[in-house]
């Protein structure tokens, strides 16, 4: 995978110099922390805006050390890519378990796979908006969001709701359509609660917050 020829970048590949995802050295704190930061920095102004140097100040650390672990930004941000896979990895096999739930109606599979991602999105509340900003990319780094972040978890949940739809058990709809707005529209309701909290006491209320959330997206489903 090559970015275009007028991107003054190195081309970004799926696998990084390194182990992808991983530390070049046994000291994972000092690389975990540096992921969580980059994460953040990343979420906040994107690729392109977001230095190395920003990172490294933020982990309180010397600018090499990323090197030391990562090898450059372009494999950093790989390494988060990968994180949020490893993290979304139990949700995406609890959802495509439940298409062979023979104990539940089709209906009540998507709710659970509803519940099953709210779940998830409440553990990992940055996702969103890391999502959210990377999603502005273009070619290379938009392809391995896609592949290593979207499409695992699209390829489980969008059978279940085109099967309750073909049903009947949801009302006539595009499953694609349905997919984007609910997995957009919870992560980014959670992701930015700091932008409803002028309106609403819930995001400071994580319970009723969560509760509210699943509440709302249900009756998405009609």
């Amino acid at each position: 995978m090559k970015m275009s020829k007028d991107h003054a970048e190195p081309a970004v590949t799926v696998t990084p110099r390194r182990a992808r995802g991983r530390p070049a050295s046994n000291d994972t704190g000092a690389a975990d922390s540096l992921l969580r930061n980059a994460r953040i920095a990343f979420a906040r102004s994107g690729y392109e805006a977001t230095s190395v140097r920003e990172i490294a100040k933020a982990s309180a650390v010397d600018p090499a050390l990323i090197a030391h672990h990562f090898g450059s930004k372009e494999s950093l941000w790989l390494a988060v890519v990968e994180r949020i896979a490893d993290e979304a990895a139990p949700m995406i096999e609890k959802t495509g378990t439940l298409r062979n739930d023979t104990g539940l109606t089709t209906r009540q599979r998507v709710e659970a796979a509803v519940s099953i991602l709210i779940d998830q999105v409440f553990s990992t509340p940055d996702v969103g908006m890391f999502f959210s900003t990377a999603a502005t990319e273009s070619g290379a780094r938009l392809d391995v969001l896609i592949e290593h972040l979207v499409r695992p978890y699209h390829d489980v949940l969008v059978p279940l709701l085109a099967e309750a739809i073909d049903e009947g058990a949801v009302p006539p709809q595009d499953p694609q359509i349905m997919f984007m707005l609910l997995v957009n529209g919870i992560s980014k309701t959670v992701s930015y609660g700091h932008v409803l909290s002028p309106f609403s006491a819930l995001p400071r209320r994580n319970k009723a917050f969560k509760h509210a959330v699943l509440a709302s997206a249900l009756a998405m489903l009609g």
